[in-house]
């Protein structure tokens, strides 16, 4: 097991923004695929964001594109995901997950050890 732990969620207004960290307290993150994946109260969990290993790819949910970016620092052993211009509809407890190469990482099935979540709300 990495340990993976999520922070950074919280309370924002529509509009604003939040980055979400994920940390392992049991491996280096470098040497996986990692995926950002959340769950709204009622609805199956789904796919935001991954990034590759060697070269760092990313892929994102289309209903991400353009407000959020996805990043990892090796030296903090950490991938980050970074969210702008939230809207209600983002809602959700966000999870931090192992996953493959390629975008089929965007695919729940593909997803291996997970964190605990952080939760996010975008309220008015």
């Amino acid at each position: 097991q990495l340990g993976l732990v999520e922070s950074g969620g919280g309370l924002v207004q529509p509009g604003g923004s939040l980055r979400l960290s994920c940390t392992a307290s049991a491996s280096s993150l470098e040497n996986y695929h990692i995926g950002w994946f959340r769950q709204a109260p009622g609805k199956e969990r789904e796919a935001v964001s991954c990034i590759g290993v060697s070269d760092s790819t990313t892929y994102y949910a289309d209903s991400v594109k353009g407000r959020f970016t996805i990043s990892r620092d090796n030296a903090e052993n950490s991938v980050s995901l970074q969210m702008d211009n939230l809207d209600v509809e983002d809602t959700g407890t966000y999870y931090c997950a192992t996953t493959v190469r390629g975008r089929g990482c965007l695919e729940r099935r593909n997803a291996g050890s997970w964190g605990r979540g952080t939760k996010v709300t975008v309220s008015s």
